[in-house]
C-alpha cells in the first residue's frame, strides 16, 4: 500500500445534531468520500469499556497505527479521495481522536439540546436494524464481533421479549449512565447525555490550537447553508463548487427545529436544570417554562371556549 494517508475531515458532534446531514453534503464533493460510523474501529483501544470516554492515554502507538491503517485502506479502496468521518460517540473522546489524527481538519457542530432530547427519546425506543448492524460490522475488528452481536441481542431481548419501552442503553455513554438509567427518569438521562457530552467536548476543544476546529451551530447552518458550507470548504481546503452550492441550497430544510414542543411544560421544567449551563454557553435561550404552560393552557382552552362561572 504505497499511497499516503491524506488529512481526513473529522466531524464531531452529538447524536441527532446534524452530523449525518453535514457529512452527506460534503461527501457530494468529487474529492471526498464518507466513512460511516466505524464504531468498532474507534473502540479498538478497549472494546469492553462500559462507557465511551477515552482520552489521549488510550491512543497508544498500537491503536494509532491500527486506526490510521484502516483509514488508509478505506482511502485507497475509494479512489484515494479525502475521507470525511463522523462517529457521534467521539464527542466523549475528542482528545483520543486528536491524538490519532493531530493534523486532521476538524469540524464541530452543536444543536439546541431540546431538539436533541426530543429526537433521542424516540431513538431510545428503537433497536438497531439489521442493515445498520451489518454496515457497522464491516469496519469492526473480528475480535469485537461477539461484542456487537451481544449488543444487538440485548436490544432484541429488551424490546421483543421483555416488552420494555426503552432500550437498556442508547447514544453517548458517559461515565455512570448505567446507574442513571436505573435511578433516574428517561428524560433526565437523555438531557444528561447532551449536557455531559457537550461539557466534556468544550474542555477537550479548548486544547486545540486556534483555527484548528471549525465550530458551528446546526440552527445557523440551516438558516444560511451556502455561506456556512463555503466557510467549511475553506477550512477543509476544498473547492466550493457551484454544484455543491446548488445541492446544499435545495436539500437543507429548516422545518425540524420545534419538535421538542411535544413535551409538556412539566417535562421541560424537570430537565432544564440539566441543560441550562451548556445551553447558555452555546448561545441557546433557556425557555420560560411558566410562559410555555400559559401558552399550552390557552391552546387547550381558547378564551371563547372558557366556561362561564355562575
Amino acid at each position: 500500500m504505497s499511497s499516503e494517508l491524506k488529512r481526513p475531515i473529522i466531524l464531531l458532534g452529538n447524536f441527532r445534531s446534524g452530523t449525518t446531514m453535514l457529512q452527506r453534503i460534503l461527501a457530494t464533493h468529487p474529492d471526498v468520500v464518507e466513512m460511516y460510523e466505524p464504531v468498532g474501529m474507534w473502540r479498538y483501544a478497549d472494546p469492553t469499556r462500559e462507557h465511551d470516554e477515552f482520552d489521549e492515554s488510550d491512543a497508544t502507538a498500537r491503536v494509532r497505527d491500527y486506526v490510521r491503517g484502516q483509514f488508509l485502506k478505506y482511502q485507497v479502496e475509494h479512489g484515494n479521495r479525502t475521507i470525511i468521518e463522523k462517529t457521534p460517540h467521539n464527542i466523549l473522546r475528542i482528545g483520543y481522536v486528536r491524538r490519532i489524527f493531530p493534523d486532521a481538519h476538524f469540524l464541530y457542530i452543536v444543536r439546541n439540546p431540546l431538539s436533541f432530547v426530543s429526537s433521542v427519546e424516540l431513538k431510545w425506543q428503537k433497536p438497531a436494524g439489521a442493515k445498520r448492524i451489518l454496515t457497522r460490522l464491516k469496519t469492526t475488528p473480528v475480535t469485537q464481533i461477539p461484542y456487537y452481536i451481544g449488543t444487538f441481542l440485548d436490544q432484541l431481548w429488551t424490546k421483543r421479549i421483555r416488552k420494555q419501552k426503552y432500550l437498556s442503553v442508547w447514544g453517548p455513554r458517559y461515565k455512570g449512565i448505567q446507574h442513571d438509567v436505573e435511578h433516574e427518569d428517561m428524560l433526565t438521562v437523555i438531557a444528561r447525555q447532551w449536557a455531559k457530552a457537550t461539557s466534556k467536548a468544550e474542555r477537550d476543544l479548548a486544547q486545540f490550537d486556534d483555527g484548528q476546529v471549525f465550530r458551528l451551530r446546526y440552527e445557523d447552518f440551516v438558516a444560511n447553508p451556502v455561506e456556512y458550507l463555503g466557510r467549511i470548504c475553506r477550512h477543509c481546503q476544498l473547492e466550493m463548487t457551484p454544484e455543491l452550492a446548488d445541492y446544499v441550497r435545495t436539500t437543507v430544510k429548516t422545518d425540524r427545529q420545534a419538535k421538542w414542543q411535544r413535551f409538556d411544560p412539566g417535562q421541560l421544567a424537570s430537565i432544564l436544570p440539566e441543560l441550562r449551563t451548556e445551553m447558555l454557553r452555546n448561545g441557546y435561550e433557556v425557555p420560560d417554562v411558566a410562559a410555555l404552560a400559559d401558552s399550552a393552557r390557552s391552546a387547550a382552552f381558547p378564551r371563547s371556549a372558557e366556561p362561564v362561572l355562575r
